[in-house]
């Protein structure tokens, strides 16, 4: 196998385990943020201005040519898009990781892809056929990835001392503290991981009439940009305060979360899912549930209870259960190269009778 084609099959891999570790940052850095009076509906603004900011130039030089006609098709997807993510996701995520903490809500969005694939057979955009192994394996999975979250919401347990939290005081989460603010954020967090999984949904739907995935994501953030705006300013009644960030993690959480979690991944996203489908793209989130438990417990000192590790362990079980069967899936899919060669190439051509053969007979020439 040549290193190239060793390449291609592994950067959509490499793609979604780099986005991970962004994420993971941005749990750890947002919810610092906010502990520190950022507004959540301000991130939210803010992020995804600084989204366009970056990712336009991008899209007005490299798809100036291959930008499709906007249709009102696309415009009202692109709107839902907005509304779906930037909007309604962020802002649950935000509310909900601040009544809990930061690996809390990375854990509980391992969800997502069981949430996803639902999503996906509901749409018939997945198939199932449960004779099959691979369509049994992400049955099973999901129902397992659902059981491990649910573990992880009805039973917390002590709390667990590593190497480099000992000696240290945590800081108590809501989740232990308050009972009604742990149930409002799971509540909130649950929230998100349903409009997440709709907008990958909608926007693997929408990148197959739509494919310049950069004038994309601009107009998702650009729209996203003045939807929350009107939200916060309804929100926090025209008050200046909270739109005034200094030099801190603040400020941190805005360029940070609006370039690479905004900006970057809705483009990786859409490439990687226009090739792996919507279930694949949000099947790595364990990784970062690792990632983000280590650097929350580090940088925030948050707790870590050993029902959230029971549970974080299931939700991994299933996850690994259902992307086996969608790398089956993948597997027993005619390659794209060779779809595209039928689509371009002409099998068979018929010659006019008088000039081929005799008889009124049409006569069929191969055509490599």
């Amino acid at each position: 196998m040549a290193f190239g084609e060793v390449v291609s099959k592994v950067k959509p891999y490499l793609a979604m385990v780099f986005l991970q570790f962004g994420y993971a940052g941005m749990f750890v850095i947002s919810v610092a943020s906010l502990k520190h009076g950022m507004n959540h509906y301000v991130l939210v603004v803010y992020r995804n201005a600084v989204a366009v900011a970056v990712v336009a130039p991008f899209a007005l030089w490299f798809e100036r040519k291959v930008r499709p006609k906007m249709t009102l098709s696309i415009f009202l997807k692109t709107m839902a898009l907005a509304l779906l993510e930037p909007v309604l996701d962020q802002n649950f995520y935000y509310v909900g990781a601040n009544l809990t903490s930061a690996s809390f809500a990375s854990a509980l969005f391992n969800i997502l892809p069981a949430i996803t694939f639902l999503l996906a057979i509901v749409l018939r955009i997945e198939n199932m056929n449960l004779r099959r192994r691979r369509s049994q394996a992400k049955l099973v999975g999901t129902i397992v990835t659902v059981a491990g979250a649910l573990l992880m919401i009805l039973y917390k347990g002590p709390s667990l001392d590593f190497v480099w939290s000992k000696g240290r005081s945590h800081h108590n989460t809501a989740v232990s503290q308050n009972g009604s603010n742990s149930l409002k954020g799971t509540l909130m967090l649950l929230g998100g991981c349903f409009c997440w999984s709709s907008f990958f949904i909608l926007q693997s739907n929408t990148l197959e009439s739509y494919p310049a995935a950069l004038t994309l994501t601009t107009l998702i953030c650009l729209m996203g940009t003045l939807m929350s705006s009107l939200v916060a300013l309804v929100a926090e009644r025209g008050s200046a305060k909270p739109w005034i960030i200094g030099w801190d993690t603040r400020l941190l959480a805005v360029v940070y979360s609006g370039v690479l979690c905004s900006g970057v991944a809705y483009y990786v996203q859409g490439k990687v899912m226009k090739e792996r489908g919507p279930v694949f793209v949000t099947a790595f989130n364990p990784l970062c549930m690792i990632v983000t438990a280590v650097l929350g417990s580090i940088v925030l000192a948050e707790e870590i209870t050993l029902g959230s590790v029971i549970g974080a362990a299931v939700i991994v079980i299933g996850l690994y259960s259902l992307i086996w069967g969608k790398s089956k899936d993948h597997l027993n899919q005619p390659s794209e190269g060779s779809e595209k060669k039928g689509e371009f190439e002409l099998p068979t051509a018929i010659a006019d009778a008088g000039k081929s053969g005799r008889n009124n007979q049409a006569t069929t020439v191969e055509i490599p």
